[in-house]
């Protein structure tokens, strides 16, 4: 698709080495079409690979897109180098005047916190409440879906017994919805947390739907405000060895970690994984652009409001 992005991005040699099409800035201009505006609020620590893995999903569409890539005012990543956040991140400050038609909020690994002893709660409460006012439609992903719930409508987040990891199996509860264009009855999606909900809670807040869950992993894909806003508990996203990495992670730190289930060949990590959720994720990615992000956001963009 024509995905407009600085040439300069890693994402762009790595995503063109897989045979998948990306526009630059610079031959993007030549269209004769407004774009649609999507801001990425990262907060994973190593956002190189946050960044490709969504822009790969957001480049299999015909549509035209510019992506902002934003970061926290408050705090400073250390993980990624500094000269990559200042080429081609922006604070929200510098973005903040801006009108997008769709923002996602990635998830971070602040699960053992409780919300408002992280350190950019203050920020990102700011950030939810601007996105309403600003963004069309606002996709929530893992912690950055338990976050939006809890500060949106007060939900608290649940510790879990044991890790939900691995890939699992989710059910469609309205298969008529738009966001399940093309989708068979089942799917599956790569989780990786320490937290989830109570189905109770959510079911008692008029606004929000359940729109799809999963036998073991829970409460997956919630909605509100007519498809202005989606929060997913997992990963639709993850490449292929994502888990594997950090699966192995752990164990060479000597921390208490379960083999990620339905994921391995064989439950055999020496096999590697079965890739069995990338065509719903682009599925997913593509029905939310066309549908609660392209047919519905005003043309001028400057009339995206509450």
């Amino acid at each position: 698709m024509p995905l407009n992005i600085p040439k300069e991005l890693p994402a762009v040699k790595l995503l063109q080495d897989e045979n998948i099409f990306v526009k630059t800035t610079d031959e993007a201009s030549a269209q004769e079409i407004r774009p649609l505006k999507i801001v990425i609020l990262n907060l994973m620590p190593i956002k190189i690979t946050t960044e490709t893995d969504l822009i790969r999903l957001l480049s299999n569409t015909p549509l035209q897109i510019e992506i902002d890539l934003m970061q926290l005012e408050s705090h400073q990543s250390t993980h990624t180098p500094v000269e990559h956040m200042m080429a081609f991140y922006k604070k929200f400050s510098e973005l903040k005047s801006h009108k997008y038609d769709g923002m996602i909020i990635t998830g971070a690994p602040l699960e053992n916190y409780e919300y408002e002893e992280v350190t950019y709660w203050e920020e990102m409460k700011t950030i939810f409440d601007w996105a309403r006012t600003n963004v069309f439609s606002t996709l929530y992903v893992c912690w950055g879906a338990f976050a939006g719930l809890y500060y949106h409508y007060g939900i608290q987040k649940k510790r879990l017994d044991e890790k939900c990891f691995g890939i699992f199996e989710h059910k469609v509860n309205d298969p008529l919805h738009p966001i399940f264009r093309g989708f068979d009855d089942t799917f599956y999606v790569p989780h990786s947390r320490h937290i989830g909900l109570d189905k109770n809670d959510i079911l008692a807040e008029k606004e929000l739907t359940i729109l799809s869950e999963s036998k073991e992993a829970g409460v997956y894909m919630m909605t509100s405000r007519g498809g202005r806003e989606f929060y997913l508990t997992g990963h639709p996203e993850y490449a292929p060895n994502t888990l594997d990495a950090e699966y192995k992670r752990d164990l060479s730190k000597g921390l208490h970690i379960l083999m990620p289930e339905h994921y391995y060949k064989d439950d055999d990590p020496s096999k590697g994984p079965i890739v069995h959720w990338r065509s719903h994720a682009n599925l997913f990615y593509n029905n939310w652009i066309n549908y609660f992000v392209y047919q519905l956001t005003p043309y001028d963009i400057e009339q995206v409001h509450q």
